[in-house]
This record gives C-alpha cells, sequence and structure tokens, in this order.
C-alpha cells in the first residue's frame, strides 16, 4: 500500500522482515535513546508471529511499529516515528494497520504500554480508543511509569 505525499516522493507501507534490523535500529536511537540492539531487532523481524510494519519514503525508513497476537489480544510493542516526521499522521497510518491485521486474524482487543509523559502518544492513543487500565511504576530505564493501555477492538471500536 502506498499513499502520495504533496510535493514529495511517494510513501510507502511495508512488512518489515529479516535485513531490516540497521534501518530499524538507526531510527529507533533518534526516537529513544534506550532502544533494541541488531540482535534484538533482527529476533523481531525473524519471527513470524510478529507483525512489524514500517513506512518509507525511498530508501528511508520514516516510521515502523511492531504486534504480535497473544490468543485474541492484539499487543502493540512499539511505535516510532523519525522526529522530523511526527504529527503527520504516520503513527495513526501505522496503528490503524496494526488493528486492521489483528482483528483479520481474530483480536477482539488491544494493549501496548506507554510512558506515562508521553502526551502527544496519549492523545493518539486516545483518539483511536485506547484508555488506560493501569500503570506500571518505574517501568522505563529513565524510571519513568508506563500506563496500560486496552483497547476494545470490533464493532464497537
Amino acid at each position: 500500500m502506498s499513499i502520495e505525499a504533496p510535493g514529495s516522493l511517494e510513501l510507502r507501507l511495508r512488512r518489515l522482515g529479516p535485513g531490516d534490523e540497521q534501518a530499524c535500529q538507526t531510527l529507533e536511537q533518534l526516537c529513544r535513546p534506550h532502544g533494541w540492539d541488531l540482535q534484538q531487532w533482527n529476533q523481531e523481524l525473524e519471527d513470524a508471529q510478529h507483525c512489524v510494519l514500517g513506512i518509507q519514503r525511498g530508501p528511508d525508513l520514516l516510521a515502523v511499529a511492531s504486534s504480535w497476537l497473544i490468543l485474541d489480544e492484539l499487543h502493540i510493542q512499539l511505535v516510532l516515528v523519525h522526529p522530523v516526521h511526527r504529527r503527520t499522521g504516520l503513527g495513526r497510518w501505522l496503528l490503524t494497520q496494526l488493528i486492521q491485521r489483528g482483528l483479520a486474524r481474530g483480536a477482539s482487543g488491544a494493549t501496548l504500554e506507554v510512558a506515562a509523559s508521553n502526551t502527544a502518544a496519549l492523545a493518539l492513543y486516545g483518539s483511536l480508543g485506547f484508555r488506560t487500565s493501569g500503570r506500571r511504576r518505574g517501568y522505563y530505564r529513565d524510571g519513568q511509569d508506563a500506563l496500560i493501555q486496552w483497547c476494545q477492538l470490533g464493532p464497537t471500536s
């Protein structure tokens, strides 16, 4: 799937796989300082049970998101958008695609964790129907709490 971005190269959504770990890690280093290493990215991209989607413009990876299905729960592991391209709809596009793919595989709900201070992400998730259902104190390496977000999927979402 692709869309035409005004005044630029076409954006392309694709499922990422082995061979994309360096681009994913490079993007992650721009987005969060203590992310996955190359081995973790390699494991994520090789696992057929995980869905890792990326948005590219030409050779550049602008955004990536990952999820996996446990029974009927879609677990969204991460959403990364290049800092220059935030607030442009790329994160929403990725999340929508992950949710659609989860629904097609039988998901009835989706869950994720987000830093309590990440107001932009909380606003995005809230606009998609996610609500806070719990808190993990000191969850992140920097000591921040994580909010557990949950969204019911299907006809009522």
